[in-house]
C-alpha cells in the first residue's frame, strides 16, 4: 500500500508567505524608474548566498515582467538570458534595428553586443539608451545590452558604454582615457567603430571625455552591477 506524504505544516506555510508576497507586491506596482529598481534589489540581495540571490532574482524578474514594461530580446544570447532573468515572456525580435525601434515604442530590449555596430546607432538616437548589460554580475563580461527610452541614473555601482570610431589601437585610446582619469576595456569592434566598457557611471558631459579619441564618439548609457 502506497502511504501519503506526512503533512508539513511549517513548510507550507512558508510557501503560502511566498505566494502572498508576490501577488502583494505585484498589486503594488512597478517603480517608476530602472536605477530605483537597481537600488532596491541591491539592498535586497545584501549578504545573500548565491543559490539565494538566484532564487530571489528568479522570482523578481518574473514579477517585473508582468509589472512594468514589455521585455523583448534580439539574438540567441539575449533569448536565453532574457529566459533566465525574466521567464518565459521576453518576445523575440530579430534584427537590432527593429529592438531599436521598440524601445522607441516604450520596450525594455535585449540585444546581443554581437558582431554588427548596431549600438553606436544609439549616437544618433539620444532618447533610448543603455539601461541594463547582461551578466550583470562584477566578475562577468556583458554579452547583452538592454536599451529602453527610460531615464535611468547612477545607483553606485555602475559601468557606462562609451562608442567611438577612433583609428587608434585599443590600447592607446584606453591610455588616453587614463590620462583623463576613466578605466576603459574594450567590448567590441565592428569595422571602424569600437565599444568600450568604463568603469562608473559616466554622463555623456563629463569633462573628462573632452578630447577623447574620435571624430564621432559618445556614451550610450551605463548598467549597474550587483
Amino acid at each position: 500500500m502506497l502511504e501519503a506524504p506526512s503533512e508539513d505544516p511549517h513548510r507550507l506555510s512558508l510557501d503560502q508567505a511566498i505566494a502572498k508576497a508576490v501577488m502583494e507586491r505585484q498589486a503594488a506596482g512597478a517603480r517608476a524608474r530602472p536605477d530605483a529598481d537597481a537600488l532596491a534589489l541591491r539592498h535586497i540581495l545584501k549578504d545573500m548566498h548565491p543559490t539565494q540571490r538566484s532564487a530571489v532574482r528568479a522570482v523578481l524578474g518574473r514579477m517585473e515582467a508582468g509589472l512594468g514594461r514589455q521585455v523583448m530580446a534580439c539574438g540567441g544570447v539575449s533569448q536565453l538570458l532574457a529566459a533566465d532573468r525574466w521567464g518565459p515572456f521576453a518576445r523575440p525580435l530579430a534584427e537590432p534595428e527593429q529592438a531599436i525601434e521598440a524601445a522607441q515604442k516604450g520596450a525594455r530590449v535585449l540585444v546581443d553586443i554581437g558582431t554588427r555596430p548596431w549600438w553606436a546607432k544609439l549616437l544618433a538616437t539620444p532618447d533610448i539608451r543603455v539601461i541594463a548589460a547582461l551578466p550583470d554580475d562584477a566578475r562577468a563580461r556583458p554579452r547583452s545590452l538592454m536599451i529602453s527610452n527610460e531615464t535611468s541614473g547612477p545607483t553606485g555601482d555602475d559601468r557606462t558604454f562609451w562608442v567611438t570610431d577612433s583609428p587608434m589601437t585599443d590600447a592607446a585610446i584606453i591610455q588616453s582615457l587614463s590620462t583623463n582619469g576613466l578605466a576603459a576595456e574594450t567590448l567590441a569592434q565592428s569595422g571602424a567603430l569600437k565599444l568600450f566598457v568604463l568603469s562608473g557611471y559616466v554622463q555623456a558631459e563629463d569633462g573628462r571625455l573632452q578630447g577623447a579619441p574620435g571624430q564621432l564618439s559618445g556614451i550610450i548609457g551605463a548598467a549597474p552591477i550587483f
